[in-house]
């Protein structure tokens, strides 16, 4: 099997980059997805499951009775179920089908597997900027702001569950700046990257 985790700034399109090189190679593609199965998993509301998506660890707790909790643990909190369901989950897909997955630690989730390629995209603040303004329909100040929220709900949710710096370049095979080319070339290029690791 051959797994590709895509790590990403907010504003850096590293969704559809990563979108574009599954559909390039084939591959299943998870980001969002993750969350439904989680749901799935862990029988709590979606919509409970979102709030607590890549962000910060939350002193609310949520009642379950979830057999992989200790049993002196009633109470877990949210982040920590969609954390250890998606975990879960990423390791089955990643032992089942080739895919791309979007985020969720994945990288260090899987890095004791030789087939997968972890990616990190990033971008200059202003193309960031520019992209979250035309995306989101945002004012510049405001598109400031939703970056630095989004990079550091991201950051804290990876430092927390990994004890790793989200933003070290030491953490991924390959770092690529979005600003640089396309969508598709961007792709292009780790679409390369991925067949000549994976013919060496």
């Amino acid at each position: 099997m051959g797994v590709i985790t895509i790590g990403r700034l907010y504003g850096s399109d590293g969704r559809k980059i990563a979108q574009e090189l599954a559909n390039r190679l084939g591959f299943r593609f998870y980001d969002k997805e993750l969350i439904r199965l989680a749901a799935k998993e862990s029988n709590i509301p979606y919509d409970d499951l979102v709030k607590a998506d890549e962000k910060r660890a939350s002193f609310w707790a949520y009642p379950t009775d979830n057999e992989r909790i200790t049993e002196d643990r009633w109470y877990y909190s949210v982040n920590d179920i969609l954390y250890d369901t998606e975990k879960k989950i990423i390791r089955e897909k990643a032992e089942k089908e080739d895919c791309v997955i979007v985020g969720r630690c994945a990288n260090r989730i899987l890095s004791d597997r030789k087939d997968c390629l972890s990616v990190f995209v990033y971008a200059p603040m202003d193309y960031r900027i520019r992209t979250v303004m035309e995306r989101e329909y945002l004012s510049e100040k405001e598109a400031r702001a939703r970056i630095r929220k989004m990079d550091k709900q991201r950051r804290y949710h990876y430092n927390y569950f990994t004890d790793r710096n989200w933003e070290d370049m030491d953490e991924y095979d390959i770092c690529i700046d979005s600003s640089k080319c396309s969508i598709e070339r961007c792709a292009k290029v780790l679409e390369g990257v991925y067949h000549t690791l994976k013919e060496g």
